[in-house]
């Protein structure tokens, strides 16, 4: 299972609506905007936002020097850890700090459950995944707050050669013991590695004779014999409300997939502090 891409949108609006009901604006204290980025200032700029213009940049003193350099470095560290989300060619960013007032703003309306915390719905992530048949399966419970636009089966399917390594093996246990053929004497233990070899073979004679014939038959049966553990990739647009019911309901899931899920989540920003805030999982 991998996750590719992920982007995180909108928490300078979620936070702004989320003072709507009060006409509390003037005690926001949250802070967002958009920078450039050049590789060799590793940010300082951006920590400096919050440290201020300190005095030590004129100071002779090292010891003054070093340790506002490692104040800076440390909220760096902890900015983009939660809240900068770099673009692909690294050279703009966004930041998203949120202040400790709006943080217990935010944290009592979630503890107030679904009517309180709306504003959860308007943080939007994307994000591209790709996952097993029986994992999407599941996943495609989540209707509400979930859009998907996945790769093509019907018309990519006999583009490239299928073996096994189109298939989830993470945790695959190819010596497991299926079927004892108990003949007397010599009783043969037949192990999931030996179907898989040949259940491959069937699968890409099946594309091949498809490629070679044209004939939509083979192509019929390639699609209906195929496994549930066939990797397809879709791109996905949830929200944190979406993602924190996920957590809760999917965390102690038997599927492993859905443990590698959960941990994805818990890298998003203030996903300590929003998606998994005073949440025990089912």
């Amino acid at each position: 299972m991998k996750f590719e891409n992920t982007e995180v949108f909108n928490f300078e609006g979620a936070f702004r609506g989320m003072r709507n009901p009060y006409d509390s604006w003037n005690k926001a204290d949250s802070s967002f905007g958009v920078f450039s980025y050049e590789p060799n200032d590793d940010g300082w700029d951006i920590a400096e936002e919050y440290y201020g213009n300190p005095d030590w940049r004129n100071s002779e003193d090292p010891e003054a020097i070093k340790e506002a350099e490692d104040e800076i470095d440390e909220l760096q560290d902890w900015l983009i850890r939660q809240g900068i989300r770099w673009n692909k060619d690294n050279e703009h960013g966004t930041w998203a700090y949120i202040g400790p007032n709006d943080m217990r703003l935010a944290q009592q309306l979630i503890s107030g459950g679904p009517v309180h915390s709306k504003f959860l719905r308007q943080i939007i992530v994307s994000v591209d995944i790709t996952a097993p048949f029986y994992w999407w399966k599941e996943f495609d419970t989540y209707k509400v707050g979930t859009v998907a636009n996945s790769c093509s089966t019907m018309h990519k399917l006999t583009s490239y050669p299928i073996d096994v390594d189109n298939f989830e093996i993470e945790d695959f246990n190819p010596d497991l013991v299926f079927w004892t053929n108990d003949n007397g004497d010599s009783p043969v233990d037949y192990e999931i590695k030996d179907h898989i070899e040949d259940h491959m073979f069937f699968l890409e004679k099946l594309r091949q004779k498809y490629l070679e014939t044209k004939d939509k038959r083979y192509w019929k049966e390639l699609v209906r014999w195929l496994p549930e553990g066939y990797l397809q990739k879709r791109t996905v647009t949830l929200n944190y409300e979406i993602l924190r019911n996920i957590y809760k309901w999917r965390a102690k899931h038997r599927l492993t997939e859905w443990h590698s899920f959960c941990d994805w989540i818990k890298t998003l920003p203030y996903a300590e502090d929003l998606i998994t805030y005073k949440i025990d999982p089912e």
